[in-house]
């Protein structure tokens, strides 16, 4: 059977959760403990060197990296269901916004949601146990946000990050304004990926995600929410609540 390694459903971890979901595939669901990090554990990082979720395990052959998951379980595992459009020009366009959403969208977002609620989860951590968790941390580029994290990130790189969301909702809404959905005319990949980072921000990010400002964006939004899949795997699978380290 297939197992997953998650957090709970959000972010990237929503991505293969919400694909296993649409598809109807069975699977085992181990959910991961961020707050004591269980991500950077020995065990977990014999199944990803990179101690990051999420990954997949089909019968052990591993699977990483969480679009790519995605992408893995519609070529292993065709249902029904079909969470890519069916002709080679509408799959580059779906491509094209999970490209987007992995290498953009994403970043902007989570650097925010470290300083605001990440950071929280070392702030009683005196500067040993601190420099013990880092140091099981594998990749380098995380050790610095952790650090930056604990530290507060500084203003002008908020001020930037704020911009590119500012930037990246304008692009979806625009979108969301003449389509139904991001690529091909159908609720695909493109919309998991993108989904996974944009469900929410009427409250995280109230100030640019409104029914005044962004209402294609939070149509869709509103509108995947209700999708059955959807309640279903909101319903089985508990979100993590993370109290703020700081308010801006």
């Amino acid at each position: 059977m297939l197992k997953l390694y998650s957090f709970g459903p959000g972010a990237n971890s929503l991505k293969p959760l919400l694909a296993l979901y649409e598809k109807g595939l069975q699977f085992e669901h181990k959910q991961l403990n961020p707050a004591e990090f269980e991500h950077h554990s020995d065990w977990y990082k014999a199944i990803n060197p990179r101690g990051q979720v999420p990954a997949l395990d089909d019968g052990g052959k591993i699977v990483t990296e969480s679009t790519v998951i995605c992408e893995y379980l519609e070529d292993e595992y065709p249902t029904e269901v079909r969470l890519r459009p069916d002709n080679s020009f509408d799959r580059a366009q779906m491509r094209i916004w999970t490209k987007w959403v992995d290498e953009y969208f994403c970043w902007c977002v989570s650097t925010v949601g470290w300083h605001r609620y990440v950071g929280g989860m070392v702030k009683n951590l005196n500067d040993a146990e601190f420099e013990d968790m880092v140091a099981k941390v594998p990749v380098p580029e995380q050790q610095v946000k952790w650090r930056r994290a604990r530290e507060g990130f500084p203003r002008d790189v908020l001020d930037e990050e704020m911009r590119k969301i500012a930037v990246s909702v304008r692009k979806l809404d625009d979108h969301l304004a003449g389509n139904e959905w991001l690529a091909g005319g159908i609720f695909s990949l493109a919309d998991i990926c993108n989904f996974a980072i944009a469900n929410g921000m009427e409250m995280g990010f109230a100030e640019m995600v409104n029914d005044s400002d962004t209402p294609h964006l939070l149509r869709w939004i509103r509108q995947i929410n209700e999708r059955p899949a959807v309640k279903d795997m909101f319903a089985h699978v508990p979100r993590e609540r993370f109290e703020p380290a700081r308010v801006d």
